[in-house]
């Protein structure tokens, strides 16, 4: 393991969403794992990578990067053999940050007040993402079009945002439209998905063998 790439993880938290990233562009790297039951996301040591004490992080060559989006942002540039970014002088490239950031400023928010039952505010000007209905039915024409959000080809927007239906689908906070479901089960069958999911799992143990 290298570590010119420091991967700070818990696989009970949006890490999950970094660990598929670094699979994809092929990185090496090292993984601190993080235990939430001890507290140490809250630690000094930690709080110096991230002052706010969540996850993920990645230190590459000293650079901090933290926010899953900001971090698949990045790795994709950083290692562009993986492919995972339209050129800088694509107009692709826009369509790209749209998705992307769609998915972190619209998509997330929305779902986790659907989770939470949080009230409706009567002003959806007042938030960002407006509503829970018209963000559903903005994503759903996106990715209706396929098979990716670029067409034939598939980005780290795509890898972000399947990542937030996957979660939304698990904590029944998004409806299970078939055009939603078939487009996150599309993302989740490449190889560098299922590589994640299977060390996740032995992630897991590992935490619950030293706990």
């Amino acid at each position: 393991m290298s570590r010119d790439l420091v991967f700070y993880h818990n696989p009970m938290s949006r890490a999950r969403i970094v660990h598929w990233m670094l699979e994809e562009v092929e990185a090496s790297y090292e993984v601190e794992l993080i235990r939430f039951d001890k507290n140490e996301h809250k630690a000094p040591e930690y709080l110096a990578i991230n002052p706010m004490g969540k996850l993920p992080a990645i230190v590459h060559r000293g650079t901090v990067v933290t926010e899953s989006a900001a971090i698949c942002a990045y790795l994709a540039d950083a290692f562009p053999d993986a492919g995972l970014a339209p050129n800088v002088r694509s107009p692709d490239r826009g369509t790209y940050y749209r998705w992307l950031f769609f998915a972190a400023g619209c998509l997330e928010p929305a779902l986790v007040d659907k989770m939470l039952d949080r009230p409706d505010p009567g002003r959806p000007s007042a938030i960002g993402y407006g509503t829970y209905r018209d963000t559903l039915d903005t994503l759903e024409q996106a990715v209706a079009k396929g098979p990716y959000l670029l067409g034939e080809r598939f980005t780290a927007a795509d890898l972000y945002v399947a990542s937030q239906i996957g979660w939304g689908l698990m904590t029944k906070a998004l409806e299970p439209r078939p055009a939603l479901v078939d487009y996150s089960t599309r993302c989740t069958e490449r190889p560098a998905a299922k590589r994640a999911a299977a060390r996740e799992e032995e992630f897991v143990a590992r935490l619950k063998a030293a706990g």
